[in-house]
Order: structure tokens, then sequence, then C-alpha cells
């Protein structure tokens, strides 16, 4: 055993080592194992209770020396033109040190009072102990606008592409960027915003044509800020990657390991095989095995693909383009399970006694070779009897195993509870110039719940092999509804028929008893919508609370590491916990794992708001030709300033204002989620059946405008015109009047409310 460093020597070795200063860095150095860290971790306690040491999250560091990165704030230029800063976070007993700023030319001009991220490296001068060089500003970055230019003589203006922008952004001349009329640009602010007039733009990015094909994607991922093309050092890293060999791995290239995925689908990240269990205790069980591609052979901790791959958290996904987290190199070649090509996988491999349960799991790192890429139409077809050619020869050794697989699994299911929503997913199919030809709902098929079943299986087997082995690793959460949401669908559920329990510790089942009593009724898509809107954001975090939704204890992403950073730790977890290489979870992963967690749910939920937002632009264009148009559709959201209606034919959702539903105030109430007409009584409730007339479509907003013509089976009624509209406009004589009915009835309604809810006495 190594001997104990003194602490003299302790503060040394720290303070020429400012990046590796937590606790298993310093026992590394000094090679201090076992029943040795106890004594180091009381030195280390120590130095900190003298003031030797400050302990930040995990790490020690000298408190009168700055990290080699720090948050600082810009000092005012001296009298010789220099640029200083102070560090924001300084502990010292010493008076704080002053930076001196060395700015390259393409550093953005600094003002003071700016608050900047620096690297710092300590110097000996007179007037300053550190030089710091900027990496970015803090809390200033510009605010952006993307929209279409339209020229003026004085230099033009902006509209904005978002539909909940209200203003135009002025652009003055000489600050166009030589932007043609009707082009689709990007405009920084010039200069401060104002609460008052319109905001001042310069053009710093020109995006073409706003009606081409391509465009409309194009917006959402300059909206959203998705990086769409890797940096030189990325692709170089990328294209420099060779195929691995079988050293240290299983061979697992015998097995029948099947991929199956969309007809349309780019890369395989997983492969499956099942096989009734050999085991005589285990009468009528299953081994299912899961494949998953090797990404972290590829892309290892700190590398530039590792740091771009964290950046972008994961793929987005859109009708005309994947905007991919790995270079197609990795993603669509090296990384993805193509059949009849030698790929390293980590694999599950999983026991399931006769009714579905997972009774035992184990994991290796392999190289496998796939005998055939499968669709889920193709499989679900040979399972219903009408194999194609390829899939007869694997009926009786891949696909029919693994449907006896699942129906096992469908029993540990419904034992399980998982929340069953029934929300069919919309499919836009896109003609070859690029334009809308078809919107349809995807079918859900056996075969997409197979795989679903399985990975679901893999990733609770990660989890729980990872936690077996005492590995840090970043959970997939679900947390359970809030009580104002509950208290809300609740209200939803009441007003459409439905009880729904109160009083007791919420659980899936209690939710699916609801869906089941809406399925197959008048007010089935709307009790699935605002179950769904009662669901917490799922999220990325190191501490375990659960996954409502599944009804899990214990849930990873580990199945798609290809286009989810998350799952990439999965593995490199996996890799550290088994000792299969040196390219398993690094002391960084680790350290930086919370922030990672948080970086990648952020990065998650503006995927899904572009790919939503792009959605809803391809179906503006989609109905675009048919304004004038009447449409049936269902109330699926309602706001003070309007309601919101989901489309029968499209599941575009489009917007009722206010002012379109009559003449009238209308009261809202948000417990209830209703409005209701001063004068006519008119009530408009969620889950309303209603005629609509489509009176705009705006592709470039991806706004629909509606018109209310029927309600409930009835003509909308009109009223005479005395009372107010809600919101803009709509005055004259009787407006007040209307107001102050409104505002009556609603006191009364709240008093009666009281009076109602108050306990008996007696």
């Amino acid at each position: 055993m190594a001997k104990l460093p003194s602490k003299d020597e302790i503060l040394q070795w720290v303070a020429e080592n400012p990046t590796k200063t937590n606790k298993r860095d310093i026992a590394k150095a000094f090679r201090i194992k076992g029943q040795a860290r106890i004594d180091l971790k009381r030195m280390l306690r120590e130095l900190q209770a003298d003031g030797h040491l400050e302990k930040r999250r995990k790490t020690f560091r000298n408190p009168d020396a700055l990290p080699p990165v720090a948050l600082c704030e810009v000092l005012a230029p001296d009298a010789d033109g220099d640029l200083f800063a102070r560090p924001l976070e300084w502990e010292g007993e010493a008076a704080e040190p002053r930076i001196l700023l060395s700015l390259a030319k393409s550093d953005p001009a600094l003002a003071a009072g700016e608050r900047i991220l620096a690297r710092l490296q300590e110097v000996k001068d007179e007037d300053h102990a550190y030089v710091g060089r900027l990496i970015r500003r803090i809390g200033s970055n510009p605010i952006r606008v993307l929209g279409i230019f339209r020229k003026s003589a004085e230099g033009g203006r902006i509209t904005p592409v978002d539909k909940k922008a209200d203003k135009e952004w002025l652009v003055p001349d000489g600050a166009t960027n030589d932007a043609r009329d009707g082009e689709l640009v990007e405009g920084e602010l010039a200069g401060p915003k104002s609460r008052m007039g319109l905001p001042r733009a310069r053009i710093v990015a020109r995006l073409g044509d706003p009606s081409a094909a391509k465009a409309v994607s194009l917006i959402a991922i300059h909206q959203h800020g998705i990086p769409d093309d890797f940096p030189d050092d990325v692709i170089a890293q990328a294209d420099a990657a060779k195929p691995m060999g079988l050293k240290g791995r299983q061979d697992l290239r015998d097995m029948p390991l099947v991929t199956i995925d969309p007809s349309d689908a780019r890369d395989h990240d997983d492969a499956v095989f099942a096989h009734a269990d050999d085991d005589p205790k285990n009468e009528g069980g299953h081994v299912v095995w899961v494949a998953i591609a090797d990404v972290a052979a590829f892309v290892t901790p700190g590398s530039a693909l590792d740091k771009e791959a964290r950046k972008r958290g994961n793929s987005s996904y859109f009708p005309d383009r994947v905007v991919p987290m790995l270079p197609d190199r990795l993603s669509g070649d090296l990384c993805s399970l193509h059949e009849g090509v030698a790929r390293p996988v980590i694999a599950a491999r999983m026991v399931l006694d006769a009714k579905g349960k997972k009774i035992s799991h184990s994991f290796v790192r392999g190289m496998m070779k796939s005998p055939a890429s499968l669709s889920y139409e193709e499989v679900q077809a040979a399972q219903d009897g009408s194999p194609n050619e390829r899939c007869a020869e694997l009926m009786d050794v891949v696909i029919a195993p693994l449907y006896e697989a699942y129906e096992a699994t469908k029993m540990a299911r419904a034992r399980r509870q998982p929340l069953d929503l029934d929300l069919p997913e919309r499919r836009i199919q896109l003609s070859d110039d690029g334009k809308v030809a078809e919107v349809a709902f995807k079918d859900r098929l056996d075969a997409h719940k197979l795989i679903e079943e399985f990975m679901v299986l893999a990733n609770v087997a990660a989890a729980e092999e990872l936690n077996a082995r005492k590995q840090p690793l970043l959970f997939r959460v679900h947390e359970e509804p809030s009580s104002e949401k509950l208290d809300a669908l609740r209200e939803v559920a009441s007003a459409s028929g439905f009880n729904m329990a109160k009083g007791q510790v919420l659980k899936t089942q209690h939710l699916n008893q609801l869906l089941r009593a809406a399925k197959d009724g008048e007010f089935a898509e709307l009790i699935n919508i605002s179950t769904l809107r009662s669901m917490q954001q799922a999220f990325y975090g190191s501490d375990n609370y659960g996954h409502f939704g599944l009804a899990l204890r214990n849930y990873a992403h580990f199945t798609s590491p290809i286009r989810r950073y998350a799952d990439l730790l999965v593995h490199r977890a996996l890799i550290r916990g088994h000792g299969w290489g040196n390219d398993g979870l690094s002391e960084n992963d680790i350290a930086t794992l919370d922030d990672t967690g948080i970086q990648i749910s952020m990065t998650e939920r503006r995927s899904m708001m572009a790919e939503r937002d792009t959605t809803d632009r391809y179906l503006a264009a989609f109905l675009n030709d048919r304004v004038g148009n009447s449409f049936q559709g269902r109330i699926s959201g309602i706001a003070k300033f309007g309601v919101f209606v989901k489309l029968d034919d499209t599941g575009a959702d489009g917007l009722l204002p206010i002012r379109s539903l009559g003449r009238e105030f209308f009261n809202y109430d948000a417990d209830s989620q209703t409005l209701k007409g001063s004068e006519t009584g008119m009530l408009v409730a969620l889950g309303m059946r209603v005629v609509v007339k489509l009176a705009e479509a705006v592709p470039v907003t991806g706004g629909l405008i509606l018109e209310l013509l029927e309600i409930d089976g009835k003509t909308a009624p009109k009223s005479s015109g005395s009372g107010r509209r809600y919101g803009k406009g709509g005055g004259g004589k009787g407006a007040g009047k209307g107001r102050k009915s409104a505002r009556d009835k609603a006191k009364k309604t709240k008093i009666k409310k009281k009076i109602e809810r108050r306990p008996r006495k007696g």
C-alpha cells in the first residue's frame, strides 16, 4: 500500500492540477487504495476545516486561487484601453485578483458589466494575477428572429415565422445583408430592446425561398437552434473510424438477430431474437435477446465526436430529413446493424417465465451479423399468414418465437398496468417535389408493440444491472402528475360523464380505468388527450424517482445510442461496470452527470417542439388551398383568448378566436375549462363536436384560423350584438351591460360553489 501523502504534498498537487481535484483524482495520484481512502478523506476534511481547501460538489481546490474556468464580470477599460475583469465567485481571504482579458479578433466587443465565462491562466504581473480568454457571454446571447424579409426604401422589415410573435422587426438600410424581398432570413436584435415601437434588427443569415420544399423543416431547425452542420474535426474523426474486430467480444454472429424497423429507416440500432427456454425449472419460459449497436466503441469520452453528440443530445426527425446526433459514417454505416455485415453490439440476454415476468438477465459485449433487416409491415404480414420470400425462411426459427415471447410479456404488462393511452400518430407523406401528398394516421401493429415491449425489458434490465453494480447512470424519470393537473383531468372527466376517484394514492391503473370507460365512445379522444396533458414531462436525472407512465421502479434508456446521448452513457456505464475496456464511463462523465441530464433533457424538448412546429407548417400548407371549406372536429383546448379545435381528417389544430364565437361577453372558467356566453348562454366545453370553416392557413407559421359554424350538432347561436366581444373590439352600446351581467353571474356562481362546498354542522 502506498504511503499517505502529507498535507503540504496534497496542497501542492491540487495547485499544480486544478482540473483534477476530486477525491478519486487525488487518491489515484498518490496510489491510495482500500482502507487508506478513509484516512485520505479525513485529511481532506481537516484541510477544508483549516481553510486551506474548499469543497465544491465533489472537488477540492485552494480558495486563494481561481479555477481554470471561472464566471467573471467585465470592468471598464483602464486609461491604456486594456480590458479587465473580476471573478464573481471569490472565496479567498486576500483581495480578489484582477484578470486581464485577452480577446481574439473573432471575439465580440465586451462592455463593462457584462458577465462572461473565461478560461484563466495564472501569471505574475504587477497589476493582474490572471489572463482570461473568452469562452462565451453569460445571459447576453443576442436575441434573434427568423422571418420573411420585406424590402423597403429605408431597408425593410422582418415578419416573424413564429405564430406567437405579434411584432415585425425593422431593418435599417445597411443592415439588410443584401437580402431579397420575400427571402427567409435570420435577424439579430440591433441596439437595446424597447417596450415602445418595433424592435430593430440586422440580418445575419439569408436562408433562401420560404416556399421551397426544404424550407419547412429548415425554419424549425433555425428557429429552435438545432445544430445541423458537423464541425470539420468531428467529420474527420468519424471518417477515420474503422470497423471493429472480434477481439475481446463474444461471438454472436451465428445467432439470427434481426432488425425490425420502419420501411424507410436509415439506421438500425437494435436487433432481437427469442427462443424457448430449455431449462426444465422454467417450463414454458422464454429467452429474449436484445442486441444494441456498440456506439461507445467509436465515440469515446472527451473526443470531438463525444462533445458534439452531447451538445446535440439526440437526433431530430422531420418528414423530409433527419438531423442526426452522429455523422452518417457512424449512424448510417459502422454503428448500424445492417443485414449481412458484422457489427459490434452490447446485448442483453433476458429470461422470462411462462407469464412474461423477467426472472434473470445478463449482458455481453459481442459481435453479431444480422441475417435480415425487416420492416414492421412484412413481419406482421408473415405472422398473419402471408410471409414474403425472406420471412418464410425465418418463420419457425425467428418470427414465430418472437411473437410467442411477446404473448407472454402481454400478461406481465397487464399485471403491471402501464398507462394505456390510445393516441394515433400522424404520418405526413411528401411527394417527390417536397409537398404534402397525404396526411394519414400510422397503423399500430403487433409488430410495433412487440419491439416496444422488448425494448422496455432491455431498458429495465440495464437500469437494474447498473444499480446492482453500483454504477452511476442517468435514469429516465417520469414523475406522477401534480395535484393541480389531476384536478383539471377530474373536471374534464366529470364534464364528460365519467367518475375519477379522489383521495387515494394515484396509480396508472386508476387512469386506465378512466380510459377504458371512455373507450370507443364519443369522448375517447378527449379523455386520452386530457390524460396525456395531465402527465409530467419525462427527463433524465441521476436520482431515481421511477417511471410513473410505465409503472416501473427502475428505468434507463439503453436501446438507442445512435440517436440518444443518454443511451450512450448507459452503455459506457455497463462497460465500466463489467470491465470490458477503457472506453467506459469516464471520471468527467461522472462529475458532469447532473449537468448532462439537464442538457439532454433540454435538447429533447427542443427537438419535440421543432418537430411539432414542422408538422403544423406542413399541415397548414396542405390545407392552404382549402380555405373556405368546412371541417368537422372536436374542441381540444379552451383559453381566455379562444378555443382550440382538432380537425378529424388531418389531426391539425386550429384556433377559433374568441371574437368568432359571437358579439357577447364570454366568461372563462379555468376549473371546468368552459366558456359561457353572457346573452345566449352558449356553453363551449372540452370535447364538444364542432363544424368549422377554415378562414386562414399560414404555411410559414403553421397557423390555422377557424370560424364556428356548428357546435354540438346545433347551428352556432348569434347574439343580439348588444353585448361585448371578449377581447379586441366589440364595444358600443350595451357593452358595459353585457360585461356587468357576466361579472354578476360569475360572482353568483362562485358564491353558490362556496355554499355547496361548505361542510354541514352537526
